[in-house]
């Protein structure tokens, strides 16, 4: 191996090091939220096109149930390591952020329906994934800065604890 090579396999360890949480954290929402997205389209499709439900009434019911289902793979897979601060406290907080986070496919839907009268489900399909890419992105940040929060580094917990006596 060269010193070239040898200082680029340096660097990826370091930023794997320093991102690893972080990556983790990702492949593990990013795994929830895929069953989460079956039960989502899915469901919203089965009550717009199946049982003949409005569109935005069949994604509203829709995104409950995969709420409900995302909370618990979020809390007990995905950032179990992090901090509990209470099942009524995250999860009212949880369907609070993602009840804004539905505002994106909401819009979008609303827009493609009732301003571009298009009903086709094709249409739908394609206005529930852009307005999942966009809730998406602030569900995860917003979990991670109010529903799931970090525990503090041992060093800092242990200085409290110290403080404390």
């Amino acid at each position: 191996m060269t010193g070239k090579d040898l200082r680029a396999v340096q660097f990826l360890r370091r930023a794997y090091a320093r991102f690893a949480s972080l990556v983790h954290e990702l492949l593990k929402f990013g795994t929830v939220g895929a069953f989460a997205f079956v039960i989502d389209f899915g469901g919203a499709n089965l009550l717009r096109f199946g049982v003949g439900l409005g569109p935005l009434t069949s994604k509203v019911l829709a995104t409950v149930a995969a709420t409900t289902f995302a909370y618990f793979g979020n809390r007990y897979w995905t950032f179990r390591h992090r901090k509990q601060t209470g099942f009524g406290r995250e999860y009212a907080l949880f369907f609070l952020l993602n009840g804004i986070g539905l505002l994106p496919p909401l819009i979008v839907i609303w827009f493609v329906t009732y301003v571009l009268g298009l009903h086709d489900a094709v249409s739908y399909n394609i206005a529930q994934g852009i307005g999942l890419v966009l809730g998406t992105m602030f569900r995860f940040w917003s979990y991670r800065k109010w529903v799931f929060l970090a525990d503090l580094p041992l060093e800092k917990r242990v200085e409290q604890a110290s403080a404390v006596r």
